[in-house]
């Protein structure tokens, strides 16, 4: 496990799934996440299988909150695309539980993954991709530290209309600071 002040970060269990899909299938969780379609439960148990596969510092974490003296998922976060010469990773979250939305876990998951990818993965630069028309994440990150980095024009095409995806990124150097 790994915690921070509110939250605390867990590996993914089974059990977790049913959770998983009914967030993917929400319209507006899935709205900033890369993906489109709704997803069963056997494509999620297929998903699960396959990230077993990838290296320990690749699978997502699961996000917990602590509510009553028990604690409950709100969402994923974890590291991918890792560069091991480089050191850089690219980095992904959702939370998925949208009573939790606007509370602030969003921007203590972030500040704990950063902790976790410099201070243990040993990484110099984190970087993500979010869509522009998703602001709350963009204000997220910015609190951070992650800073703009560039943009990929009408690269993402959604609800009928295209958007603009956002490189946004942040050094080991500007974390410390």
């Amino acid at each position: 496990m790994i915690y921070g002040k509110r939250i605390r970060f867990r590996a993914p269990e089974r059990t977790d799934l049913p959770t998983f899909v009914k967030w993917i299938n929400d319209p507006e969780v899935r709205a900033g996440v890369s993906l489109f379609l709704p997803m069963s439960l056997a494509q999620e148990e297929q998903w699960f299988e396959d990230m077993l596969s990838r290296s320990k510092e690749e699978q997502p974490m699961t996000i917990e909150i602590s509510e009553r003296g028990k604690w409950a998922a709100i969402g994923n976060i974890g590291f991918f695309k890792i560069d091991s010469i480089s050191r850089s990773a690219e980095v992904g979250i959702m939370i998925g539980d949208k009573d939790y939305w606007n509370k602030g876990y969003g921007t203590e998951a972030m500040r704990l993954i950063l902790k976790h990818g410099f201070e243990t993965l040993n990484l110099n630069r984190i970087f993500l991709r979010v869509f522009a028309n998703n602001p709350r994440a963009i204000r997220c990150y910015e609190k951070v530290g992650f800073v703009h980095e560039g943009r990929q024009r009408q690269a993402i095409y959604t609800d009928g209309d295209y958007f603009d995806i956002l490189l946004m990124g942040i050094l080991r150097e500007e974390w410390k600071n």
